[in-house]
């Protein structure tokens, strides 16, 4: 059946054991997959991509329908569906399955999609369509996010930050999600800070650096660094950057030491991890120790103080850090 987005987000219908979440709108998608349907259903979570299933398609029904394959109820979620996994859908729903919720989700689906057609017309299914977003919901996102945290900003920081997202949901949020880490405890921010935090080339330079040394990939993290010139300000961001993935990867290891999977933790983590940053984030949670991430959260916090009271020194601080990290020998167990 068919439900506006609007009115299954007021509803938080979870009732169903199969839905559709297609459209445009990636990261509205994710939001409501992390912030509504998990939360709800379960916390036992296992991601597919549906050319997985098409090769393996016995094993995943099995896998289903075999109780001791997972505890209590579960959740499946189905990336990239197309009209391809509609006779896998239909079979598992003649098959009733009760303790376990399916979630397909899809890019735009046409009208004559077999896939949007079935889910539409189906009693038992849910189709939910996701639409671009536009300036205004955007704005409101960005204000709303500067309101919760109790920072002041100017209408020209929101609009930048708008127009810089170029609509898109995921990008605004991670935006966002990094002026939060680097500005914490500031009641304001000026517009040049903002600029300078979201500068698309340096701000890649200093993400990619910082995930290749966290890998300890030696040879695409020195070219990184000899191919950029650094500040101090510059340096600051790299130290605050790998705090921000440093203190991630704490978290998830903390749950995996839960005896929860890779790819479980992963897929749960809030805020959640865009699907283009998985594969580094899993090689760097099988590179570093949990005794190696918390010892270089420690020296992060010490050197971005160092760093403060001798801005000469920035460079050296911050290099010989990197080649600390990318030196130290593999303690993984």
């Amino acid at each position: 059946m068919i439900i506006k987005l609007s009115d299954f987000l007021k509803r938080q219908e979870t009732s169903k054991k199969f839905y559709l979440l297609y459209g445009p709108n990636v990261g509205q998608i994710e939001e409501v997959i992390n912030d509504t349907l998990k939360p709800k259903i379960s916390t036992n979570i296992f991601n597919y991509d549906e050319s997985e299933i098409l090769k393996k398609t016995d094993e995943f029904e099995e896998n289903i329908l075999n109780k001791s394959f997972f505890d209590d109820r579960k959740l499946i979620i189905i990336n990239r569906g197309s009209d391809k996994i509609l006779e896998i859908i239909k079979n598992l729903i003649a098959k009733k399955i009760t303790e376990t919720t399916i979630i397909v989700k899809a890019n735009l689906l046409e009208k004559r999609s077999k896939l949007r057609v079935f889910f539409e017309k189906n009693e038992d299914t849910i189709c939910v369509a996701f639409y671009e977003d536009n300036y205004q919901s955007l704005t409101i996102i960005a204000q709303n996010f500067f309101i919760k945290n109790k920072i002041k900003v100017s209408p020209q920081i929101v609009n930048h930050l708008v127009e810089k997202s170029k609509k898109s949901r995921i990008s605004l949020k991670n935006e966002l999600d990094k002026i939060k880490i680097f500005y914490q405890n500031k009641p304001s921010i000026e517009f040049n800070d903002i600029v300078k935090l979201t500068t698309s080339a340096e701000n890649y330079e200093i993400s990619e650096l910082t995930d290749q040394c966290l890998t300890k990939n030696k040879k695409k993290t020195i070219n990184i660094m000899n191919e950029n010139i650094s500040t101090t300000e510059s340096n600051i961001l790299i130290l605050k950057s790998f705090l921000f993935k440093l203190k991630r990867l704490k978290k998830l290891k903390n749950e995996i030491e839960k005896k929860k999977s890779q790819d479980q933790v992963i897929s749960s983590y809030k805020p959640p991890i865009f699907w283009k940053d998985k594969d580094i984030i899993k090689k760097q949670l099988n590179t570093l120790s949990i005794n190696d991430i918390k010892n270089f959260i420690k020296k992060v916090n010490e050197l971005e103080l160092l760093i403060k009271r001798n801005s000469g020194l920035s460079n050296e601080i911050t290099n010989n850090f990197i080649l600390e990290i990318i030196d130290q020998p593999n303690n993984l167990i």
